[in-house]
């Protein structure tokens, strides 16, 4: 289940309605997918996009994506720094961000370019994002640094980032705070 952060409202959504009703203020969209039983998160590419091929096709029908595949980044990933430096800094693509989590978490921030507070929208197995082309935001991954998620394309070029350079993005620390950033057994005790 998603997490919203507005920092500067000192307001933490988790309720799943409110923050669907929230994003979609936002024009983005958000939803829950079951993942029981369709795929292991470990499974091949192709078993992934098998197993989520309605959601797949229905999505392609409604957004004009043409493509999908299965991203998959973990601590091992090569050149990872390299990869991940280039949409830690704020952008904005010529076509939406579909992004739907297989396994692992990420942070989204979006910059809401009509005003309004940047967010921070935590992502988790299990949720589907998108992000309107031409919105301005940055991704980072969580601490344990693993993710995988099935992205659709409505190029099959993939996204191209185009930087803002409005900085904004260095205000904001990638901080996740799901389930690997509370530590195991609870609070220690004196």
């Amino acid at each position: 289940m998603a997490t919203v952060r507005i920092p500067a409202e000192q307001r933490i959504l988790t309720d799943e309605a409110e923050v669907t009703a929230y994003l979609a203020k936002l024009g983005i969209d958000y939803e829950r997918w079951p993942l029981s039983q369709r795929a292991a998160a470990n499974a091949p590419p192709d078993a992934v996009l098998a197993a989520y091929a309605p959601e797949i096709d229905q999505l392609k029908a409604q957004g004009g994506y043409v493509t999908a595949d299965v991203i998959d980044v973990t601590p091992a990933t090569p050149n990872l720094e390299t990869m991940l430096a280039k949409f830690s800094t704020e952008h904005w693509h010529d076509e939406d961000e579909v992004r739907f989590i297989v396994r692992g978490r990420g942070l989204f921030h979006i910059h809401p370019k009509e005003g309004g507070p940047v967010i921070a929208i935590e992502v988790e197995a299990g949720d589907l994002i998108r992000v309107p082309r031409g919105t301005w935001h940055w991704f980072d991954l969580c601490g344990d640094r693993d993710i995988r998620a099935i992205r659709l394309f409505q190029d099959k070029s993939g996204w191209t980032p185009h930087y803002t350079n409005s900085g904004t993005d260095k205000g904001f620390q990638p901080l996740c705070l799901g389930p690997t950033y509370i530590p195991l057994g609870g609070a220690s005790s004196r």
